[in-house]
């Protein structure tokens, strides 16, 4: 039964129900913030980044389009189906879906996958861009398939988890769980590794899969949902899932950041700070975007605190992404942050076409590559 909402939480959007209710996480802020964004200062100079290449695939509309990085290629798409491949920067191939798409690319140097509304999920030939098959899911694909060792894993919209063969595209599995009255409806894939999968879910679970047969590994929560209401007790985990060595660590909505042991999934220690955005990982620290635009680092370790940066407060703050000596993370204007790693200056910026970074930002060998709302992929880099 449908049902409206109204104005809830400005923050969050719109309540949409379809079966069972979800928070719209896939644009929040499409109305103003409630609180007035930090204007940008200067900046404390010392490390210098730019655009090493900017193209364009499309607009993404309401959805959320995250680029796909192997090696130095980049393989991207927009909502109007178009699907492209870039060398450094240069177009390789264009392949059209034929329909509109609503997530981002899934990518490995053999196959490229994306879905639809209608949970269709289309496979292309990474070197020609040549179609290869399609499959379907159970409902709206809003987050980038991922893919690795011939097998392709797409989240479908009401929280279940398909196992496909990246060269036929025969189903092997299916995952799914049960999930709270209400959720975000959030574009948050999975962590595919050789043999599990990390994938967070509705009421602050974290569950690994095994990717041989979909069967549950082990299950833990990142955080407890609690309040007196339905929306206050949203606890989701609605960013991926990030894997360093011998732990994961994942971010929940109204929760907290927690890492666990990979083998087992028990807890080595949690931290309250609330996060859609979602986290990072390298030798040292802990990164994570709070749903206040504060930029967190955390010993890696135990959890304490090492520095934060609250220049950019609601700013709408992309993941951070770690890049040896520096961090980076994009905001609602489309501007990149380079943070210093072990304290948290700010030592430069980089403007893109002036729209909103929502997707996750990728790493790659020579910087990051980040993907705006109009459809604007740059790679930044110091070289």
């Amino acid at each position: 039964m449908r049902r409206r909402a109204g104005h809830l939480l400005l923050m969050l959007g719109m309540l949409a129900l379809t079966g069972c209710s979800s928070v719209d996480k896939i644009n929040p802020f499409a109305a103003a913030p409630k609180d007035k964004p930090a204007e940008l200062g200067a900046v404390q100079g010392g490390s210098e980044m730019r655009v090493l290449s900017s193209n364009s695939v499309g607009d993404a509309g309401e959805f959320v389009f995250t680029p796909a990085v192997v090696g130095e290629r980049v393989f991207a798409a927009g909502r109007n189906g178009r699907i492209y491949r870039f060398d450094n920067g240069k177009q390789v191939w264009r392949a059209d879906a034929g329909k509109d798409i609503s997530g981002g690319v899934g990518a490995d140097g053999k196959v490229v996958v994306v879905g639809t509304l209608k949970g269709e999920v289309l496979a292309f030939d990474a070197d020609s861009g040549k179609p290869l098959w399609q499959a379907r899911v159970s409902s709206e694909v809003l987050a980038a398939p991922a893919v690795t060792d011939g097998l392709v894993a797409v989240r479908s919209g009401d929280s279940r988890i398909f196992g496909f063969d990246a060269a036929s595209g025969s189903r092997r599995w299916v995952y799914q769980r049960s999930t709270p009255a209400l959720s975000l409806r959030s574009n948050v894939g999975v962590t595919l590794l050789d043999r599990a999968l990390i994938a967070g879910f509705p009421g602050g679970k974290l569950v690994a899969i095994a990717t041989n047969n979909g069967a549950a590994i082990w299950e833990s929560t990142v955080a407890l949902p609690k309040g007196a209401t339905e929306l206050e007790r949203v606890a989701d985990v609605a960013s991926s899932a990030v894997v360093a060595g011998r732990e994961v660590c994942a971010a929940a909505y109204q929760g907290r950041v927690t890492c666990f042991d990979l083998a087992s999934g028990n807890a080595l220690w949690s931290r309250d700070l609330s996060s859609r955005a979602g986290i990072d990982v390298d030798g040292r620290h802990v990164y994570v975007s709070d749903d206040k635009g504060v930029v967190h680092a955390l010993d890696r370790n135990s959890g304490s605190s090492a520095w934060k940066q609250d220049k950019l407060a609601n700013r709408r703050l992309s993941r951070p992404v770690a890049l040896g000596s520096l961090v980076a993370v994009a905001d609602f204007e489309g501007m990149v942050h380079f943070l210093r790693a072990d304290d948290g200056n700010i030592v430069t910026r980089q403007k893109t076409d002036g729209s909103e970074v929502l997707a996750e930002p990728q790493r790659m060998a020579s910087g990051v590559v980040v993907q705006t709302r109009k459809g604007g992929i740059y790679a930044l880099g110091a070289n």
